[in-house]
């Protein structure tokens, strides 16, 4: 489909925006028109697609987490709109197939929060709990979704661990669940257990198998512990690598590198960086 051009004058004007004017999301869209035109755009805008920029939209969303896990706030600004630019993205390449438009999208997100918030928008009460408003919320998505099976509609391409656990939720709302914490971990000894003593008469794909279930309870348990294993795993990547990095510094000091130390020597340091993250958080509470 090929979209009617705007005025060329026009089209600078917002382009080129100053003031108030050069926040607009009609300065987007046009921006965004502007470099898939087919005669005068960038030829690698043009060339993309909904799959070829879907890892880009879903690396763009990770960076937003990680700016705001490290409380980056400047550097949240520029990840927001990098987000918000997947989105006009998407939208163009949309709009330039006749399947839809922004305004459409935009649309479609605004009607959707006003039915789901009742207690905001219309006359249901608000005396309610942050825990029966996600219940409520979920009952709606439901009876939106109308007759499905209970795990339809969880997104393939949400990382892993956090697929898991919109999973077990699903499941959980139907009472397929561990009723406690307890017998969770008891399953994890199990399952890894059971991999380690197998290891060695497992085929490549069936250790990769067993890991992947070892990982599923794993999930599972940071479920019942209301612990969200993304952030955790994320925190926890951070806190190696904090630590990791004092290793490489202090041997620099000695002028030797990792490879040129020993498994001992960097196991002491690693000891002595946890140490040293300990005295300072003890020193910021004071």
């Amino acid at each position: 489909m090929s979209l009617p051009r705007p005025d060329r004058s026009e089209s600078d004007a917002l382009v080129h925006a100053q003031g108030a004017d050069s926040g607009t999301l009609g300065r987007l869209q046009e921006i965004m028109a502007r470099l898939r035109d087919p005669e005068t755009g960038c030829p690698w805008d043009v060339e993309q697609s909904f799959a070829s920029i879907a890892r880009y939209t879903l690396e763009e969303a990770h960076e937003v987490a990680d700016a705001i896990e490290r409380e980056a706030w400047d550097e949240l600004r520029g990840e927001l709109g990098d987000l918000l630019f997947q989105v006009v993205f998407h939208s163009r390449i949309a709009e330039e197939a006749g399947l839809f438009s922004l305004s459409d999208v935009t649309r479609a997100i605004s009607d959707k929060m006003v039915a789901r918030h009742p207690h905001v928008f219309g006359a249901e009460s608000r005396d309610k709990t942050a825990e029966q408003q996600t219940r409520d919320w979920e009952a709606i998505k439901a009876q939106e979704r109308g007759p499905a099976r209970v795990l339809d509609g969880v997104a393939m391409a949400l990382p892993g661990l956090t697929r898991a656990v919109k999973l077990q939720n699903r499941a959980a709302r139907v009472g397929f669940d561990w009723p406690h914490a307890g017998e969770v971990v008891a399953k994890i000894a199990e399952e890894a257990a059971e991999l380690v003593e197998a290891r060695d008469s497992l085929t490549d794909a069936e250790v990769a198998e067993e890991m992947g279930d070892l990982l599923f309870v794993m999930a599972n348990l940071a479920r019942h512990l209301k612990v969200d294993p993304e952030a955790a795993l994320r925190a926890a990547n951070a806190k190696f690598t904090r630590r990791f990095n004092r290793i490489e510094d202090w041997l620099a000091e000695d002028g030797r590198s990792p490879a040129q130390s020993d498994l001992a020597e960097m196991d002491a340091l690693w000891d002595r960086a946890k140490a040293e993250e300990k005295t300072g958080e003890k020193a910021a509470k004071r």
